[in-house]
């Protein structure tokens, strides 16, 4: 796609509310909708566009309660270092991305979304990470996954051979002779998740943008979690993601809206963002669930929003 605004100004959610009260998005200067694939249809995309919006599709991917896939498939339950199903970490249950029944599920998921909505300009990867939650002030992260389709999976990708015994054992011996293999086979599964949404996306309509939803943490928060728990290397994404969507919830956080152009810089200049190349960086300011002087200095954060532009 090359016919982008020079900023996009978009809203997360359906905006029927907004048109419920008589509102249309160009009057508020809104360029874009993000809106979640299932609540999208004709209607919608054709009435965004005729109010001056691009319409991208959020895709949840690895999201196990999406269609209670995982409550009615237990092989997709994501397994602990014990090989016990992890309770769901807070709201949020994921799905073992190596099971091959979920990952079909996923991808004639997004085939249909695609056929249905032939004129999206894009779709938004979110929940591409194993399963944690990072979503709330205090996050949550297990250990995750060691089922047999994953410890075959990283044996085979590895060339490394996990002695047999119980799962307890078995997970303890990765952790202490091949830690580094299990973090980098990890990143290489959701890498490959995204080649292939990547794929089908661009065989659709070589201009529709991929754009990925991801947590905003720098490489070294958390002890390098980032990458080491929840399997995210931006730099493994980067061919198969044409704009970056960190979710920069810093009220949820607990940080300033400051935090905002301080993450978009590091973002930045951590992996080299040019111009109007891509990938671009589009990242989620967070204005909902927050004190209402928290959105006035949001707004009135004018670096931010300036260096937001220069992004993309």
């Amino acid at each position: 796609m090359t016919d982008l605004p020079q900023m996009i100004r978009g809203t997360y959610g359906h905006p029927r509310s907004f048109w419920e009260q008589g509102f249309r998005l160009d009057e508020y200067g809104v360029n874009a909708v993000f809106i979640h694939g299932a609540s999208l249809d004709v209607q919608t995309v054709e009435r965004a566009r005729s109010e001056g919006c691009r319409v991208f599709a959020e895709f949840t991917t690895l999201n196990g309660k999406y269609g209670d896939y995982v409550a009615h498939h237990p092989e997709a339950h994501p397994l602990d270092e014990a090989g016990r199903p992890v309770e769901p970490a807070t709201w949020f249950l994921g799905a073992c991305p190596t099971d091959p029944g979920f990952r079909a599920y996923r991808m004639q998921a997004l085939r249909d979304l695609l056929r249905e909505l032939p004129s999206l300009d894009g779709v938004w990867t979110d929940y591409l990470h194993w399963h944690a939650q990072f979503e709330d002030p205090y996050p949550i992260f297990e250990k995750t996954c060691f089922n047999n389709s994953c410890l075959t999976s990283f044996q085979e990708a590895s060339g490394v051979t996990v002695p047999d015994g119980p799962m307890e054992e078995r997970s303890e011996w990765i952790f202490m002779h091949a830690a580094r293999q299990w973090e980098d086979w990890r990143v290489s599964v959701l890498a490959d998740w995204a080649r292939e949404i990547h794929q089908i996306v661009k065989a659709h309509n070589p201009q529709a943008l991929v754009g990925n939803y991801q947590v905003a943490w720098k490489d070294d928060d958390l002890a390098s979690v980032r990458r080491r728990c929840l399997g995210l290397d931006f730099t493994e994404l980067a061919p198969f993601v044409d704009v970056f969507s960190p979710m920069i919830y810093h009220g949820r956080s607990g940080k300033t809206p400051a935090y905002v152009k301080e993450y978009v810089d590091y973002f930045g200049e951590r992996f080299d963002l040019q111009g109007d190349a891509f990938p671009r960086l589009w990242p989620i300011v967070q204005a909902h669930d927050n004190h209402v002087s928290n959105r006035r200095n949001l707004l009135e954060f004018s670096p931010t929003v300036a260096v937001v532009g220069l992004r993309g």
